[in-house]
């Protein structure tokens, strides 16, 4: 690869990642699980509480059956109107699933979604909250992509490419 293909990708791989730290998606960030949850909720204005409030736009909550087994309710319903068949999960391994679509569903102003498990350390809630996070990555990263040619950045093509331009072959 010639030095000023080589020049250019650097340059261009830089200005992007200033761009992409700027709206808070950084290569170095993105190992941090609260800076990744705390900007998967800015994106969404999106506020997940622990505490049971009869305003919020989603309920992701352990329930106990009479006979003692633990059961998952996903409601938007706080007046406790469940229909077993839509809104009780037996498993936890779906509750990443109701969790994205519920954020996704109350795409909004001021959403807030109960989850009674948030501080309790549950894979699913940190899982559901990176997936999130990578599809903003992808979308911030085409966002600053337009942002770089507006200002007159081209994209480096692909290196096989340029090599051959830049060898005449």
């Amino acid at each position: 690869m010639s030095d000023t293909i080589k020049k250019y990708s650097e340059m261009y791989e830089e200005k992007l990642e200033e761009k992409m730290i700027s709206k808070g998606f950084g290569e170095i960030d993105s190992h941090d699980e609260e800076h990744v949850m705390k900007v998967v909720c800015k994106h969404f204005d999106l506020e997940l509480t622990d505490t049971w409030q009869n305003n919020c736009d989603h309920y992701i909550y352990e329930e106990s059956t009479a006979d003692g087994y633990t059961v998952y309710v996903s409601t938007h319903d706080a007046q406790g109107d469940i229909c077993v068949s839509e809104n009780v999960l037996y498993y936890d391994n779906q509750l990443g699933d109701e969790l994205k679509q519920a954020i996704y569903d109350n795409d909004h102003d001021d959403v807030k979604i109960y989850l009674s498990m948030l501080y309790d350390g549950e894979y699913w809630i940190e899982d559901t909250i990176r997936d999130i996070y990578i599809e903003l990555v992808e979308l911030y990263t085409d966002m600053c992509k337009d942002e770089l040619t507006d200002e007159g950045f081209d994209e480096p093509r692909s290196v096989d490419m340029l090599n051959l331009i830049a060898n005449n072959e």
